[in-house]
């Protein structure tokens, strides 16, 4: 099983770049950048990867981005993911990324997404890794703050594609932000949004019906409501599901305990991916792993499901006919 994940071509959907921050580039940006860190070192910051929820997570996910000042930085952070993303064969990845963290700080918004930018195109020049950029609104602060944050990216436009809702999700619904998600569709971005992860299945119907969402990040809680679960198998909303961020934050107390079985026996488009790798203990390979050892996934579903994520991907009908041909080739010579 472990050796058709590596050599599956696959798409991550649902991965925060900020996420993906491992503590050894932790450390060495903040030398770069003279930024002072609460740990003595790596293996400290990961002692610290002890979560209850996901704001404690939220916590120290902040600090470590306080080390991103320049759009070196942020391209380093990007580059060294996509690294790791080829050796796991991902073909194509959406990546998120969270600027009110960043220019809350005074680092200007032109140098996160230019820096990002560029190591998405280098990666396409050199791994042949195809990608979309997703500016992030973080849903704890306001919509007003959210449509600011949109109107100072725009000059940037061409770098992304699409935009979407992270950060603490109880209390802050998906309505609030409604104006905003308005707004970037009327200059063609495309929608995400985080929903029913720790918030309510309402949430979900939120995401779809007030932000005009085409694709839910997460989503598990969607089993709540059988109303909700019949229009996300009926319009093939995809869920962008990601297992073991889901057990590090106590979403789901193991991952024999996730509800991945219960969406896909539904009929959802489920999709597996990382989050915040750096935090969670795995990249998407890890991720597949869990799910088919825990669930005794048989080579067909793992298929099924990188299949999936190549069919809620935002790319074009080519890149998509390409991808999935890519796929099946692999699938055939698994079964010889």
């Amino acid at each position: 099983m472990n050796s058709l994940v590596k050599r599956m071509p696959k798409a991550e959907l649902h991965l925060h770049i900020e996420g993906t921050l491992e503590p050894e580039l932790m450390f060495e940006l903040a030398l770069r950048n003279r930024v002072a860190l609460p740990f003595k070192s790596p293996d400290e910051v990961r002692k610290a990867y002890k979560f209850s929820d996901l704001q404690s997570f939220l916590d120290i996910y902040y600090q470590g981005t306080r080390v991103l000042l320049h759009d070196r930085d942020f391209y380093d952070l990007a580059w060294a993911y996509l690294q790791k993303a080829h050796e796991q064969n991902v073909r194509h990845a959406e990546i998120f990324f969270d600027p009110q963290a960043h220019t809350e700080r005074d680092v200007p918004i032109q140098a996160i997404i230019e820096g990002i930018h560029d190591a998405l195109r280098c990666g396409e020049q050199r791994f042949g890794i195809s990608s979309r950029l997703i500016l992030c609104f973080l849903r704890h602060l306001s919509g007003d703050d959210a449509m600011r944050t949109l109107e100072a990216a725009l000059p940037y436009r061409n770098a992304f594609a699409g935009v979407g809702l992270d950060s603490s999700e109880r209390g802050h619904p998906p309505e609030k932000f409604t104006k905003v998600f308005a707004r970037a569709r009327e200059e063609g971005l495309f929608a995400v949004a985080h929903a029913g992860e720790e918030g309510p299945p309402e949430y979900v119907w939120q995401a779809l019906d007030r932000l005009g969402a085409s694709r839910i990040d997460h989503g598990v809680r969607c089993v709540e409501d059988p109303a909700l679960m019949d229009r996300l198998r009926t319009d093939r909303v995809p869920l962008t599901v990601c297992p073991l961020s889901n057990v590090k934050l106590r979403v789901f107390d193991s991952i024999r305990a996730h509800n991945l079985p219960h969406l896909l026996g539904a009929g959802l488009c489920v999709t597996i991916n990382s989050d915040d790798p750096a935090y969670f203990g795995g990249y998407i390979n890890e991720n597949f792993e869990a799910v088919g050892e825990a669930f005794d996934l048989t080579p067909v579903q793992l298929w099924a499901l990188a299949r999936n994520s190549f069919e809620a991907a935002f790319v074009d009908d080519a890149r998509r006919s390409a991808l999935l041909t890519e796929l099946e080739m692999v699938c055939q010579n698994n079964r010889r």
